[in-house]
């Protein structure tokens, strides 16, 4: 099931309230959303996937506007019922005409939700809209939820309901949240990896604003891709879209297992990429450092490149590092298979006997007596040092039992975290 309609008529705010999760950023400036956002929902048993389209002029003929209207048709031509959204609260527009001559000549099922309609009163302005030929009419209150179960009831007849007995639900998928600068390549790395054009790519920096996702299965395992916006600096940071957009990002950092940070390799590695990727070490994500547009470096130096990467980012030495062309699709291929590595790694469990053996190998200060180890949590891991030493270990002895782990254990591409608990008193 589809949304459509003109920008700022409520589209993502009837996506949040049909899938009950805030997914769409919203906001009262026009044009926030951009690409196609995708999320589950279920209506009396029958579930199904619903898409928020951005909103567009189809006589528009600008390079973001013509993007978001192939974006929409790709969605549009694979729908089972497409909802047409208008604002009841303004006059019907040519826009709206236009729009909803393109959708009957797709021979596809419409429903006309006529939202902002809050009112018993109001319910006269939605019957000015049946000039729009659409047979099926709405009045709605997105914001409201008034209306909805009967435009659900309507758009989902068709649809089978779900089984009596509920089957056994799939695992989880790995979530890989793609985070970078403006322009260093996000949304083309997604589309690579999905195999298909599933975020607008163009040359404008802060294209996309919500974040887009995608799930693939490979072998056996399903991957949730989760392409974020652009994260600029506070001061660059200036429409409301914008600041929203990096409020979601970190809320998508937060909820990945597994983070992608995605460098532009013609600009080297800026300090904006280290705060980005301190986001991810700092929420103990695994973490994949992605050099992007290494197709377009003159000098392949790949060995004086990692220096610099390591040295301007020394907090994320553990994190493996990919060299690859989004664009042509060079060194994308090891990009799944490190995926699984370092999300493996994050969630390894060491048992308390093998850890206290590992202890008894430390060379530590003579002063530092270290009764037993724990590891109570994963992901990131989690080691708990019992010892006679009051307060926190010193940063240099804290590393060294890093390195350690490490050695011993791998735990590539995750950080660690190491916590005392003092045996006195």
């Amino acid at each position: 099931m589809v949304i459509v309609g003109r920008p700022n008529v409520g589209k993502s705010t009837l996506f949040n309230c049909i899938t009950r999760n805030r997914r769409a950023i919203v906001g009262d400036e026009p044009g926030i959303t951009r690409d196609r956002i995708h999320g589950e929902a279920v209506h009396r048993g029958r579930q199904f996937e619903l898409i928020d389209t951005g909103g567009f002029l189809p006589d528009d003929p600008g390079l973001i506007p013509g993007e978001i209207f192939r974006q929409a048709r790709v969605a549009l031509e694979r729908a089972d019922h497409i909802i047409l959204l208008v604002d009841g609260r303004t006059e019907l527009t040519a826009a709206d005409l236009e729009l909803a001559r393109l959708l009957r000549r797709m021979a596809r099922p419409i429903a006309l939700a006529v939202n902002k309609i809050d009112s018993p009163a109001r319910e006269n302005l939605a019957h000015e809209f049946h000039s729009l030929g659409i047979h099926d009419l709405f009045p709605i209150s997105a914001e409201h939820r008034l209306g909805i179960d009967e435009l659900l009831d309507h758009v989902t007849s068709g649809f089978p309901a779900g089984p009596s007995a509920p089957e056994p639900a799939p695992a989880a998928p790995l979530r890989v949240a793609i985070i970078g600068r403006p322009n260093v390549g996000k949304s083309t790395l997604l589309n690579r990896l999905v195999g298909e054009d599933r975020s607008i790519v163009t040359d404008l920096a802060g294209t996309t604003r919500d974040a887009v996702d995608q799930t693939i299965i490979a072998g056996e395992t399903r991957y949730t891709f989760v392409d974020t916006a652009g994260i600029r600096r506070k001061g660059k940071t200036k429409l409301m879209a914008e600041k929203l957009s990096v409020v979601m990002a970190r809320r998508h950092i937060r909820l990945a297992d597994v983070v992608l940070l995605v460098l532009d390799a013609t600009e080297g590695v800026l300090g904006l990429d280290a705060t980005i990727g301190g986001y991810a070490h700092e929420d103990g994500r695994a973490v994949i450092l992605c050099v992007n547009k290494w197709d377009a470096v003159p000098d392949k130096n790949r060995r004086a490149f990692l220096e610099k990467v390591r040295d301007s980012l020394k907090f994320l030495d553990y994190a493996p590092v990919a060299f690859l062309s989004a664009h042509t699709g060079a060194g994308t291929g090891q990009i799944l298979p490190l995926i699984r590595k370092v999300y493996d790694a994050s969630i390894q469990r060491i048992p308390t006997g093998e850890l206290n053996r590992f202890v008894a190998g430390l060379r530590l200060e003579p002063e530092i007596k270290v009764y037993y180890v724990t590891q109570p949590s994963v992901r990131p891991p989690t080691f708990v040092f019992f010892t006679d030493h009051p307060g926190k270990l010193h940063f240099s002895t804290e590393r060294y039992i890093v390195n350690r782990l490490r050695e011993r254990f791998g735990f590539a591409g995750t950080p660690l975290v190491v916590r005392t608990k003092s045996r006195r008193g």
